[in-house]
């Protein structure tokens, strides 16, 4: 296995819609994509799409949203052994809605994501991987979860963590055991500045003295910021037309595949910058977290 994912597992509901509705506004709906969805699943999607062994851990209920989910992930060639099915609870699922920018709002129900333990973990099947992927849930209970697993990994698996919502939810000691212990750490750059307080230099050097990983910010179309040591890399975006980009969900999970696939390729991290920006670029031009490439469609290694 090259790769296995922990995190939540939803079905999403997005609606794409002329504008944001302001407080008591009414707002017609233009079209609804409904897809699998959630942070580490669409990163462990886009990176088995890019040829590499992955897997998942996570939990769906036992209902037509969750064998979606599941029934998804296989069509994907994702190993879902590990997926544990609660049948008390319905899937998790996100609604959102998207503007014709391609800017979005979701609301989340974490439905049976809540009810996965460490107890449900089988850490020898996470210590096969190379490397293991981890986002968000979003009950505090999960995230001691995520510490404790890490902890029980150290120096036996790379662990890449992408906090998400969660630096707007906890404060930077709640996160600081994932932090101080992840190789790789994936955020954009309103979460970095919720998380720290800090600009973006000032901020990365402060998850670097705590955790000496690679931090990589996603920064919209100014593309992204690489602190790996005493390096700090600024990484143009792709340049899309305006016209092009039809929704922006997802985008920092597929810059999250494109850096870990040149991450485990052992490409510099200015490289892994480079590859992830591509993969984010043909994402955002579809709907959806899963619009995401093959190997064949992304920039040809060097």
């Amino acid at each position: 296995m090259d790769v296995i994912g922990l995190g939540a597992l939803n079905y999403d509901r997005l609606y794409r819609v002329e504008r944001i509705a302001a407080p008591g506004e009414e707002i017609g709906i233009i079209d609804l994509v409904e897809s699998s969805g959630g942070s580490a699943a669409n990163t462990i999607v886009g990176l088995s799409r890019l040829g590499l062994a992955c897997g998942f851990i996570g939990g769906v209920g036992e209902d037509v949203e969750g064998e979606k989910i599941l029934s998804d992930l296989q069509r994907d060639h994702v190993d879902i052994t590990q997926i544990k099915r609660v049948p008390s609870k319905r899937s998790g699922t996100v609604i959102g809605f998207i503007d014709r920018r391609g800017e979005r709002t979701l609301y989340v129900d974490a439905g049976a994501n809540d009810d996965l333990t460490i107890e449900d973990i089988d850490i020898e099947y996470l210590r096969r991987a190379r490397l293991i992927h981890t986002s968000s849930f979003v009950d505090k209970s999960q995230l001691k979860m995520q510490i404790e697993l890490v902890k029980l990994l150290k120096g036996d698996v790379v662990v890449s963590f992408s906090p998400g919502m969660l630096c707007f939810k906890y404060g930077f000691d709640d996160l600081k055991g994932l932090i101080e212990d992840a190789t790789i750490i994936f955020l954009n750059e309103d979460e970095l500045s919720s998380l720290t307080g800090l600009e973006l230099e000032d901020a990365c050097d402060l998850l670097q003295g705590v955790g000496h990983g690679i931090i990589a910010v996603t920064r919209g179309k100014a593309g992204s910021h690489i602190a790996a040591g005493d390096m700090r890399i600024n990484v143009p975006a792709e340049e899309i037309p305006d016209h092009e980009v039809l929704d922006t969900t997802g985008a920092g999970d597929a810059y999250a595949a494109g850096f870990i696939y040149g991450y485990l390729r052992e490409e510099r991290p200015e490289r892994c910058g480079v590859i992830g920006s591509k993969v984010a670029s043909h994402c955002i031009r579809g709907v959806g977290a899963r619009f995401l490439p093959k190997e064949k469609d992304i920039i040809k290694i060097k």
